[in-house]
């Protein structure tokens, strides 16, 4: 059973995945406090670390990091450090002191409840596993039962984590066009924070942290991560004492709920996770975890797309449209996305956003022909939307000032020339999903690349919006794909600003980043591997040079990095020499070939610096390895010369594209010589190597 009542110990609970245990209790004090969370435990085991805590180091018995065990810190009582729940009740009360009442469990899941009988709040932790994942997710309902409670935190959770001599984090931060980039070090004693105030994902830092002394394929990794596409906050506090605990929730610092008389507020899931095998094994688990629990269709093989921004920019048009399409169909693409400039009075970036109607003098027809000629043409039609942003040169915003984010009185920043609608609204919400819906149904639309470029700001007084808001677009999101069986929705927020788990249980890939340079796309794409799997992320083939960088980069080498995820091409293929487009389309057939391994295979991440020395992705699915070898800058000399793969049967023999058959021992302990990584030539070379198991 994969939650139990632990035998002998009072309001103990175990609950198990398939290679971990998570060991809790509600303590007689009124705590609730985490005993254990590590490899998996027998039933015996289970009892004897329940309640085998250390006793206290001073004299009164009391330790002063006992608060970093609890599963919900709060703001009252003797507790100093980070507080996973605050709440003001009437009369300015800051004090929360909670009682257990009852627990109910059943085989995958645990629910506490907690009162503070004498404001009336109820607090329920919710705890559930899956028997097929080592992913635990973790959440909180906060009821006011009898009076009003403004809630200043509720994190979905804090997870102790058990103490390392020298703890060393992994997690990402960046940029705009420098996303998820890798960032390493050891966990210093006090609190790191990363957070997001902009009521997205953002650009910045991605809600996820793990802990260890660990390397890529050994050592022990703990992991957090919070399930929200809104504004959020993730803190690792370290005691120096020892003691580690990580606490997540939706919502950064400065904002209040306020909870009537019956109200409640539900918080997103926080998930942990532990592995023995390092931050490859983590990173595994949680592409297993997403595709068994997270993504709505994630078996489907991604098609290969053509997105036409970088082609057209602004300048769209039925004809130049038409012309793109029928060379994407010649190179293989399966899906034609027009992107913005389709619509209203949208010839730039200061007009048109709100009015969701086909350009007039771009198509005086509407967008029928130009769809149907794509689908003749053998291909999939989509199409780029940006629902939550309006330019006040619109007929929207001229109808419905009072519709966008603001304070009454206070002026209207824009950002990139728009404001944010409020999908807190319901009337906001009911004309988003009328006119998508209409989209969808009117031109049989496949695909939306839903976009959102502007970040929060002067969001007015209810606070409660930048929770409301994200779920607004999780609401519209849902309905449109209930309704709409077929529609696949590509999540997109000025790159790759809104990626997260909670968002990907309701799109199917995501826009990794606007920076589509192969080289430093490597490294942003091995950031983002750490915790979502390939066949969500979006890897276009622009133009050389790059719009972004100015970077010249061969085709080839382009291709092999884009080949890593779920291809895709945005070049102005009305430019591309016949030899370009050859190559083009012999480099898709070949990704056709090994999209189901890379899209579900168990990734590996082999040696060196993406984008920066000799480096490697591999995924093994089923009896196929496909390995994808760079090497940016030849003029190196440094070792190693031979790529040892990883994750292959040791006494299988696989069999390569020249007919050479390997033991899978000799591919891993003595490697494979891949020309990329040892003969001379010129800069950012690359191969694509395919091996198959012998039966």
């Amino acid at each position: 059973m994969p939650v139990v009542a632990v035998e002998g110990r009072p309001r103990t609970w175990a609950a198990h995945t398939p290679s971990s245990t998570y060991v809790l209790s509600a303590e007689e004090d009124g705590r609730v406090v985490q005993w254990y969370w590590g490899p998996r435990l027998p039933a015996a085991a289970v009892a004897e670390v329940a309640g085998d805590r250390v006793s206290g180091r001073f004299a009164s018995g009391f330790r002063p990091d006992d608060d970093l065990v609890e599963l919900l810190p709060v703001d009252g009582g003797r507790r100093w450090g980070v507080p996973s729940l605050q709440a003001v009740y009437e009369g300015g009360v800051r004090s929360v002191e909670l009682t257990f009442d009852s627990a109910e469990f059943t085989a995958g899941r645990l629910d506490l409840v907690l009162l503070d009988p004498e404001y009336g709040l109820r607090v329920v932790l919710h705890l559930r596993v899956h028997d097929d994942s080592d992913v635990i997710e973790r959440w909180v309902t906060a009821t006011a039962t009898t009076g009003p409670v403004r809630l200043l935190r509720l994190d979905s959770g804090s997870w102790p984590v058990p103490e390392r001599a020298d703890p060393v984090y992994l997690g990402v931060a960046g940029d705009w066009a420098l996303e998820t980039q890798p960032h390493r070090g050891p966990l210093p004693v006090g609190e790191t924070t990363f957070t997001s105030r902009t009521g997205t994902t953002s650009h910045t830092a991605n809600p996820w942290i793990m802990i260890g002394d660990a390397g890529e394929e050994h050592g022990r990794v703990y992991g957090v991560a919070l399930a929200w596409s809104g504004s959020w906050r993730l803190t690792a506090q370290r005691r120096a004492e020892g003691e580690v605990a990580i606490t997540a929730g939706f919502g950064h610092d400065g904002l209040a709920w306020d909870l009537a008389p019956g109200e409640s507020l539900e918080t997103p899931p926080a998930l942990g996770l532990v592995t023995d095998g390092g931050y490859g094994a983590a990173g595994r688990a949680w592409h297993d975890y997403a595709r068994r629990h997270v993504l709505p269709h994630p078996r489907e093989v991604r098609p290969v797309l053509y997105n036409s921004w970088e082609a057209t920019w602004f300048d769209v048009t039925e004809d130049g449209q038409l012309g793109l399409a029928r060379r994407a169909a010649e190179l293989g693409v399966e899906l034609f996305v027009v992107d913005d400039g389709w619509f209203g009075g949208r010839v730039d970036d200061r007009r048109g956003l709100g009015d969701w109607w086909p350009n007039p003098e771009r198509f005086p027809d509407g967008m029928r022909r130009l769809f149907d000629e794509v689908r003749k043409l053998g291909m999939r039609a989509g199409l780029w939307v940006e629902p939550e942003m309006v330019n006040p040169d619109s007929d929207l915003y001229r109808a419905h000032p009072d519709w966008v984010l603001h304070w009454p009185g206070r002026r209207r920043d824009t950002a990139r020339n728009q404001l944010v609608l409020n999908y807190a609204r319901p009337e906001v919400r009911e004309w988003a999903l009328g006119w998508l819906d209409r989209l969808a149904g009117d031109y049989r639309l496949d695909y939306f690349k839903w976009d959102m470029n502007r970040s929060f700001t002067q969001a007015g007084p209810d606070d409660l919006l930048w929770i409301g808001h994200t779920r607004g677009v999780y609401a519209i999101m849902d309905e449109l794909r209930a309704r709409h069986r077929g529609l696949r929705i590509e999540s997109c927020s000025g790159g790759g600003g809104r990626i997260d788990f909670g968002m990907l249980r309701r799109t199917d890939v995501v826009w990794t980043s606007d920076n589509t340079d192969a080289l430093e796309r490597q490294r942003i794409q091995q950031g983002y591997s750490h915790l979502y799997p390939a066949g969500a992320m979006s890897c276009w083939v622009t133009d050389s040079p790059n719009p972004i960088t100015g970077r010249r980069v061969p085709l080839r080498y382009r291709f092999h990095v884009a080949m890593a995820g779920a291809l895709g091409v945005g070049g102005n293929l009305g430019e591309w020499t016949a030899g370009e487009l050859a190559e083009a389309a012999a480099h898709i057939a070949a990704y056709k070939e090994i999209r189901p391994v890379v899209q579900q295979g168990r990734l590996y991440r082999l040696g060196g610096r993406p984008g920066g020395e000799r480096s490697a992705v591999q995924y093994v699915h089923e009896d196929r390895v496909v390995v994808l070898a760079y090497n940016p800058f030849t003029d190196r000399r440094q070792a190693p010369w031979r790529l040892r793969l990883a994750g292959l049967e040791p006494e299988a023999r696989y069999r390569d594209g020249d007919g050479r058959v390997w033991h899978g021992t000799t591919l891993m302990e003595h490697g494979l010589a891949v020309p990329s990584w040892w003969s001379s030539g010129d800069d950012y070379r690359s191969d694509l190597v395919v091996l198959t198991r012998e039966p």
